[in-house]
């Protein structure tokens, strides 16, 4: 397979794979708004081929979701594609420049940030023109509603994608899709997977008590 035929392959691959986890995974967290691990694929794609990867991933997957199965039309579609472009290009470029450990954490920790301070400001500028609220009552779900989710989405997002993407860039070495060695591969991090872990757990536990489970 050349490498035009892989990178094909690889898109559509992912491609499927986010837009499968943006259907069946959503989870309602506060009010409308409700979180799906799909940024996370796209996320592993730019680790893994490159920020260009998630820039083409995740317009494609927004723009079969708006035709498929979103109500909130083209504004819908650019919100989506900002927020997921936001945390995975980011991610994904810091680590293409220091491609070790240490830039994957300082990826995906810009990544969550860079996503909560840019969705605030196109919540403020645009949520009011497609959901049909008053602005007003937009500013007053900045703090309570958007800047929560956000920090949740983001921090679950950071967390799994850290976690998974070792296994999973192995595997692929293994099958021939992923050539070369990573130069964290050796470097211990128990430390950062049992940080990762409790970031999940603990947006669970949050998610759990919003919603009114535990």
């Amino acid at each position: 397979m050349n490498s035009k035929t892989k990178r094909i392959t690889v898109i559509g691959m992912l491609c499927a794979i986010t837009y499968v986890t943006m259907v069946v995974g959503r989870i309602p967290i506060i009010l409308f708004l409700k979180y799906d691990p799909s940024d996370v694929i796209v996320t592993l794609g730019g680790f893994i081929w490159g920020p260009m990867t998630s820039c083409i991933v995740s317009v494609i997957v927004a723009t079969l979701e708006m035709i498929t199965v979103s109500d909130t039309g083209i504004l819908g579609c650019i919100m989506n594609i900002v927020q997921t472009l936001s945390f995975a290009c980011t991610a994904s470029v810091i680590y293409k420049k220091k491609h070790t450990l240490s830039g994957a954490v300082i990826g995906l920790a810009s990544g969550w940030l860079i996503t909560v301070i840019v969705m605030l400001l196109w919540n403020y500028l645009v949520t009011p023109l497609y959901m049909g609220y008053p602005r007003e009552a937009v500013v007053e779900l900045l703090l309570p509603a958007f800047l929560p989710f956000n920090l949740l989405k983001g921090g679950l997002n950071a967390s799994i994608t850290f976690l998974l993407y070792k296994p999973i860039v192995t595997a692929l070495r293994k099958s021939g899709y992923v050539a070369t060695l990573e130069n964290e591969a050796r470097q211990k991090h128990t430390g950062l997977l049992m940080l990762a872990s409790f970031i999940i757990v603990t947006c669970v536990l949050i998610i759990l008590s919003m919603n009114g489970i535990i």
